[in-house]
């Protein structure tokens, strides 16, 4: 990977206006506080709010910590994103077997080797939530939400250190070449 290509991340859930906003901020916080050339997405499994913002419980909870989702607007998942996209993260395991559906799809549109995209679990590097799902805040109340900024904080600090490791040993594989 070139210093000057930025590795891409899509993070998604079901809706795309509640946990895969957040994680996208959350996750991009702290990939721009470690200097990671690292573009950061989100998108849903489902096209049930396209276009709309986050929801406003998770952009107040979210300000709150100081992460804006206002600037976000929801788009589903679309077989172009498995070209398009490194790393595509799921929120929980429904989203993963979605996005593994979807990717079977974009298999048979796009041929195996366009494809570039690896699958895996928000949370699986996660060791506070290791492989758990990232429940969905949408029809319960505060703590749902503070949840979900809680495991996105952990989450995403696990992946960083994920992504500084991946890039320190590209760059001194590549030096040695």
């Amino acid at each position: 990977m070139s210093s000057k290509t930025p590795y891409k991340v899509l993070c998604v859930c079901l809706g795309n206006i509640c946990r895969s906003p957040t994680a996208e901020v959350v996750l991009r916080h702290f990939c721009d506080k470690q200097q990671l050339n690292i573009m950061i997405d989100s998108a849903g499994t489902s096209n049930y709010h396209p276009g709309k913002a986050p929801d406003e419980r998770s952009q107040k909870h979210a300000l709150k910590r100081g992460y804006d989702l206002s600037a976000l607007r929801a788009r589903q998942l679309k077989p172009q994103d498995f070209i398009e996209f490194d790393l595509i993260l799921a929120m929980d395991h429904e989203n993963l077997s979605n996005i593994q559906a979807l990717l079977d799809q974009a298999h048979v549109e796009y041929g195996a080797s366009q494809i570039r995209s690896k699958i895996a679990l928000m949370s699986e590097y996660d060791q506070t939530y290791l492989k758990q799902a990232l429940p969905d805040p949408y029809y319960g109340g505060v703590e749902g939400f503070e949840r979900v900024l809680d495991q996105c904080e952990s989450s995403s600090l696990a992946w960083v250190s994920i992504f500084k490791n991946s890039f320190q040993n590209n760059s001194s594989n590549n030096r040695s070449m």
